[in-house]
């Protein structure tokens, strides 16, 4: 089994977009409005701020989540121990942000905001009449006016070989959020866990599209859609002195949105974050 990019142009772009979701609880797209120059700028310019030292000069907001996570604060994925080998960024419109590098990702968060609203309708028009009536309001609703979703720009250094055994740039782990958008990174290393165990290189065509299911869309259609376990593998040789540098937007609903009897989007997010640490 692999991941095949499918032609946002195409006339059956949505039926098979959505049953890569459905499969797979990842889709790839090729040929989709948001430019790669864009992209590639927000990559150059950011290169530049991580490499600088001006980087602790916002650190983050414990309470708002927004700023610079050095390295010494990553993430340690659920069920680990070990912290991932990466620094980030948390970038919201309200939030801080070099007043330098604000336009460019001012610019990519609004249009990958609207492309997320298009690939969810996609999503409730394709999902089965018993998934979709679990919904709570039209999925692309959920997201609006949020002022939670997170544009996140993530760095991974350069290895060195000194790393602590058994750490990688980003150990197994499932998103929280209804849908996570990431452009094709700069270097590859994205991995999938198919459902019979084995591992699945994700494209990394400069140019394509990935489009992953979160924890919330999960619980919100039933599990009919699978919130799939992805990781990020250090790689290999002379692509070790590389830096990664990746994108991914967390589309997040509302606080008050209703995902399921048990959840809603705010006690969903609060359960997590508790679980990583990070709160």
């Amino acid at each position: 089994m692999q991941l095949v990019a499918v032609d946002y142009t195409a006339e059956n772009a949505q039926e098979e977009f959505v049953k890569s979701l459905r499969e797979t609880g990842f889709g790839v797209l090729k040929n989709h409005p948001i430019q790669q120059s864009l992209v590639q700028g927000i990559y150059d310019s950011w290169q530049g701020f991580f490499d600088s030292e001006e980087k602790n000069d916002y650190l983050y907001n414990k309470g708002k989540q927004d700023g610079f996570f050095p390295q010494s604060v990553s993430e340690v994925a659920k069920g680990f121990t070990k912290k991932d080998i990466k620094e980030y960024f948390h970038y919201y419109p309200w939030g801080q942000c070099p007043d330098e590098l604000r336009p460019l990702l001012s610019q990519y968060y609004s249009e990958a905001n609207t492309l997320a609203s298009e690939l969810l309708g996609w999503i409730e028009k394709h999902s089965p009449e018993e998934v979709s009536n679990k919904y709570s309001q039209p999925l692309g609703d959920m997201i609006k006016d949020s002022d939670q979703t997170l544009l996140r720009v993530l760095h991974y250094p350069p290895l060195s070989g000194e790393e602590e055994v058994d750490a990688i740039r980003a150990a197994a782990h499932e998103d929280i959020n209804l849908i996570t958008i990431l452009p094709a990174s700069n270097e590859p290393g994205l991995q999938v866990k198919a459902q019979d165990g084995s591992w699945l290189d994700v494209p990394c065509d400069f140019g394509s599209l990935i489009v992953n299911i979160g924890d919330m869309l999960q619980e919100a259609s039933g599990h009919y859609f699978p919130s799939t376990t992805h990781r990020v593998v250090n790689p290999d040789g002379a692509d070790m002195t590389k830096s990664r540098i990746s994108l991914p937007l967390f589309l997040h609903p509302r606080p008050d949105v209703k995902l399921s009897e048990r959840h809603t989007a705010g006690t969903y997010l609060q359960e997590r974050l508790r679980e990583l640490g990070v709160i």
